[in-house]
């Protein structure tokens, strides 16, 4: 027969009594340690260097506690400061640049038609017969468009896009943006670039504030681009940021007429926001310096637009300071660069250089009595090489020839036949 066990209940009471000590002791152990742990989260707020000493004493490890930031209302409504190096340069940068971006007012007297009611068979005829037509009675003197330039000098030249002062007939007037008004006078329009310096005039020995200019060489994808122009003609100094998004770009673009079209190569592609009206404003790295002039955006596409790299200004306002002229070398043929289609079409040997042909509507391959021409140049020779540059779709034909100035010798190497020739060629000049 099987016993139970005797149940002692003195000693299960202490056993029961010994866990609900420690139960106890572990609890205040807790509790200890999360308000010293509070203790130091507040003094660390408001007595960082205390609690560092308290770390370095006792070689504990340092936490690193970050003061909260209180701004004064007083100072952040009036003073601004970002914390933020990145935004603090643009806004240093449109700050400096302000004072020397223009708006270019166009303006000229335009016809005014009034309706008026007429005899069309004149006042002989029999019948009396009244037909509505459109007379000009006069004149009206109307802004017809407007621009956006940037001061290059402390004289008050100024550097504008070609297309946005191309009317010989109009005034233009610069506006500053203190809101003063100046007349100015074009000096000289580049025959190939889309570039015009133009001279603000009756300044009375003012000295103006030029933007200083970079170098368009050494832009780099997806660095920072800043625009500043006339936007849409009527909101000044407006700013875009965005980034270089191309570069060697080649297009073929026009104004708002269709009127004036032309190519640009080798051109900036941004995605800073243009708008019509700020062509021929700055666009500018976040040292303030100009790498490009803002010239044209794609209609049909968002986020596209394209300028001109300064270097190519460069030359153009050191010839204008010195002759108030613009000259570039000519070499005068009409040319292609082959492509893989441009050679599989005509049939021809090589896959680079450039194809001289004349045009389906009777442009001639060879500019009369121009460079090419005395130099014995022919149409279907292709031009392989100028002074050791070979000529391809990156570094085309009109590239090379702008690193020389009017007067210069040059060498080419030419295909004509399947037979390579030397030539030497004395570049002329062309001129706006």
């Amino acid at each position: 027969m099987y016993e139970l066990p005797n149940f002692n209940f003195k000693q299960f009471k202490n056993k029961i009594l010994r866990k609900k000590k420690i139960l106890e002791i572990f609890y205040l152990v807790v509790s200890v340690c999360l308000i010293v742990y509070i203790l130091f989260i507040w003094s660390s707020q408001y007595f960082p260097g205390q609690t560092k000493d308290f770390f370095r004493y006792f070689k504990l490890p340092q936490i690193e506690f970050q003061k909260p930031e209180i701004i004064e209302e007083e100072n952040a409504s009036h003073n601004y400061v970002s914390e933020i190096s990145y935004e603090q340069a643009i806004m240093d940068v449109v700050s400096n640049a302000n004072q020397s971006v223009v708006s270019i007012v166009i303006s000229k007297d335009l016809p005014v038609y009034k309706q008026e009611w007429v005899n069309p068979f004149g006042d002989g005829f029999g019948f009396e017969i009244q037909v509505p037509q459109y007379v000009q009675r006069g004149t009206e003197y109307k802004k017809i468009g407007s621009g956006s330039g940037f001061i290059v000098s402390t004289d008050g030249l100024i550097l504008t896009n070609k297309h946005v002062v191309s009317d010989k007939d109009a005034d233009y007037v610069i506006v500053t943006n203190n809101g003063k008004e100046y007349p100015a006078k074009i000096l000289a329009k580049d025959p190939v670039q889309d570039l015009a310096l133009i001279k603000i005039e009756n300044a009375d020995g003012i000295k103006f504030q030029p933007l200083k200019l970079g170098d368009s060489s050494g832009i780099r994808l997806g660095q920072t681009a800043i625009a500043i122009g006339n936007a849409l003609g009527e909101f000044s100094n407006t700013v875009s940021v965005g980034i270089i998004s191309g570069l060697s770009r080649t297009i073929s673009a026009s104004d708002q007429t269709g009127s004036l079209t032309e190519t640009l190569e080798d051109i900036i592609q941004t995605d800073a926001a243009i708008n019509s009206g700020n062509s021929g404003g700055p666009l500018l790295n976040l040292k303030g310096e100009v790498i490009g002039i803002n010239t044209a955006i794609a209609q049909d596409a968002q986020s596209i637009a394209f300028a001109i790299p300064i270097n190519y200004a460069k030359k153009d306002i050191d010839q204008v300071m010195a002759t108030n002229t613009i000259v570039y070398p000519f070499l005068g043929v009409r040319y292609a660069i082959i492509t893989k289609e441009i050679k599989e079409e005509y049939g021809l040997s090589v896959d680079y250089g450039a194809f001289i042909f004349s045009g389906e509507n009777g442009e001639s391959a060879i500019t009369k009595d121009s460079a090419a021409d005395k130099a014995g140049i022919k149409e279907k020779d292709i031009i392989l090489e100028l002074n050791g540059e070979k000529i391809t779709k990156q570094n085309t034909l009109a590239k090379v020839i702008q690193k020389y100035n009017a007067g210069d010798s040059i060498n080419l190497k030419i295909l004509r036949e399947n037979n390579e020739i030397k030539l030497q060629v004395t570049l002329g000049e062309r001129t706006s």
